[in-house]
This record gives C-alpha cells, structure tokens and sequence, in this order.
C-alpha cells in the first residue's frame, strides 16, 4: 500500500509543500550520486598556474586539481582522481563553485559551505572524505600541504 498524497511511508504527515528530513536527505543523496555518476569539470588541464595533489589516507581517496588564474580570478578548475561517491562528489560541487570566484573568495570556503552543499550528515570517517576537495583547494591557494590541527576536526 502507499502512502498517501502529503506522507511518507512510515512517517506522519508533512504539511503541504514541506519534504520530511528523510525525503530532503533523498534529494541530496540524489545530488551527490549525480555528481559521482556525471562530474563536472573532471580531467586536468594542461598548464595550469595552480595544481595541487592530495590523498585521504583512512580510505585511499586521492584528489588532484589543477587552477586557471587570471587577474586574481579562478577561470578554469578540474579535478582528477579516485575515491568514493562522497569524495568526488564533493570535488565536482567544489569546482562549480568556484569558476569564476576571485581567489581570495575561494580561500574564505569553509568546511561549513562544503558541507552545506553536499547537504547530509556525515561521520568523522565520510567527513575526511567530503572535506578533501577543500583541504586540497587551500593547499594549492596556500601552499600548505598540512594544516595545523589537522588530525583533530580543526577547520581547513
């Protein structure tokens, strides 16, 4: 039997127009399986001014990306690489977002904005995985291949 119009199986009623948390965390999950199945701006470029390689070790993920700069702007972004849905994921929404983002916006992304896009709670574990994108940015922006606190939950 399904459930009726307003409802999810198993759940009260929602009030018309509002998803349940479970119906809103299908629709990211949705988005994050999009991006692993159909990345944006995957692949490399060929001289970039900024190329940057990072690695999770807890999992195996590894991340590459490389940066067009021009009068302080981000122009062109790719990433390159493997790991889980979560880690690409992340990578792809990372480089929509910052194509055509001057860099000293880009350097202002937090570990929240990441978060908020993929837009579903993780654990310590998928949080590494999610937050690869953006430690590997900072790294290339900054040059900083570890950051201070990073073994504790320390913002990148």
């Amino acid at each position: 039997m399904s459930a009726p119009a307003g409802t999810v199986a198993g759940r009260g009623a929602a009030t018309m127009g509002e998803r349940s948390m479970s119906g809103w965390d299908e629709l990211y999950r949705e988005n994050i399986l999009d991006h692993y199945k159909h990345p944006r701006n995957h692949g490399t470029l060929e001289h970039p001014d900024i190329r940057f390689e990072d690695a999770n070790p807890l999992c195996g993920d590894k991340l590459r990306m490389d940066f067009q700069i021009r009068d302080g702007v981000i122009t062109a972004v790719r990433f390159s690489g493997q790991g889980c849905s979560i880690s690409q994921a992340s990578a792809s929404m990372l480089s929509e977002k910052l194509e055509g983002m001057s860099l000293d916006e880009a350097k202002k992304i937090s570990r929240d904005d990441v978060l908020e896009m993929l837009g579903i709670e993780l654990g310590p574990v998928r949080l590494k995985c999610a937050l690869l994108a953006l430690k590997t940015l900072k790294g290339g922006v900054y040059g900083i291949h570890q950051w201070p606190g990073e073994e504790g939950e320390e913002n990148p």
